[in-house]
């Protein structure tokens, strides 16, 4: 477990600012303490400090995880987002997308939204922008990019694509054998 370097951190905050804009720092100084990101094993992990000084007494090959694993960097040093930090995301997310209880399922299985089952959208969301996908309901299922501006997804056909999927909470049950 080190510290992320100067490149990985901004290409980490990078991918960020997609979903959460300018409220990155948010995630950082909490009022309920002081949190970082540590990377172990190509995976970035969002960890209070007070339990970062905890798991120091623990080896690096004995140690799994700590904190919460918010995506990882692939083998040519891209970083993607996992489904477990859309906790963090969504309460700081810039542009929503909210999807009609129809498409939910559909969404859930991994499938991009069409405009038929687009509830509500964000005003002024810019196309391949990083999007959270709420239900109805409010409740956090995912994100993914908007595949068109809010101006463009008006005039839409119902069967064209108006969220690329990335990932949502299904993931844990459609891949709980390789999610760590």
């Amino acid at each position: 477990m080190r510290p992320l370097t100067e490149e990985e951190t901004k290409t980490m905050f990078e991918k960020l600012s997609k979903y959460i804009g300018a409220n990155i720092k948010l995630l950082v100084d909490r009022p309920d303490g002081t949190y970082c990101f540590r990377l172990h094993h190509d995976r970035v992990y969002y960890v209070s400090e007070k339990i970062l000084r905890l798991a120091t007494s623990i080896s690096r090959d004995k140690l799994v995880s700590i904190g919460t694993c918010f995506g990882k960097f692939t083998k040519t040093q891209k970083f993607r987002l996992h489904v477990t930090a859309l906790d963090f995301l969504a309460p700081y997310a810039k542009y929503k997308v909210w999807v009609k209880p129809g498409a939910e399922q559909s969404f859930l299985y991994g499938n991009h939204i069409m405009k038929s089952g687009l509830g509500r959208i964000t005003e002024n969301t810019p196309q391949y922008q990083g999007v959270v996908v709420y239900s109805m309901a409010d409740v956090p299922l995912g994100f993914g990019a908007a595949a068109k501006t809010t101006q463009e997804c008006r005039k839409a056909d119902p069967m064209s694509i108006v969220v690329f999927h990335q990932a949502d909470i299904g993931d844990y049950i459609r891949s709980e054998d390789t999610l760590t």
